[in-house]
């Protein structure tokens, strides 16, 4: 049994459905992930309580993503360029009924994470502060968990719109 795994060669990127539901063919490497922020879908509480309890019961409910997650990106002029991209593809789909997929791969797993979701409207304005690495933080919002599938090999920028 492993001990643990590296999050050293973990790469992110992006595809766009080319049929409406379709996990797509073709994904694009994102560079310079800085971080990737984890989902964890959490049951909302349906109360069954009933008169004779004298305490709560509750069973399981609809699960929760939180609705968005963080992509923390080296900001600069070359993922700027990316992101804003990645904004354009999805805005040109949009009313198609096509939706923008997120696809994470980890070396050494066999799988590869994926989530449907919106990528911001505009490019959001990083923090800055003295003597740090220049971030921004691209929230997603979630449209589906989809989870481990089938991995899909990057392309590079220039293969995928």
């Amino acid at each position: 049994m492993e001990s643990g795994i590296s999050t050293l060669g973990i790469t992110f990127g992006y595809g766009m459905e080319t049929t409406a539901g379709e996990k797509p063919a073709a994904f694009t490497q994102l560079h310079r992930i800085n971080s990737i922020g984890g989902i964890t879908i959490e049951s909302e509480q349906i109360d069954a309580s009933a008169l004779e309890d004298l305490v709560s019961r509750y069973i399981q409910g609809r699960g929760d993503t939180g609705g968005t997650f963080p992509v923390g990106v080296n900001y600069t002029s070359e993922t700027l360029d990316e992101w804003e991209g990645v904004i354009s593809a999805y805005n040109a789909a949009k009313g198609t009924g096509k939706r923008m997929w997120f696809e994470t791969i980890i070396p050494g797993f066999p799988k590869a994470e994926f989530v449907v979701a919106q990528p911001p409207a505009k490019i959001p304005s990083p923090e800055k502060n003295q003597n740090e690495l220049l971030v921004v933080e691209m929230n997603l919002t979630i449209e589906e968990f989809v989870g481990m599938e089938t991995t899909v090999p990057f392309t590079t920028g220039e293969d995928q719109p």
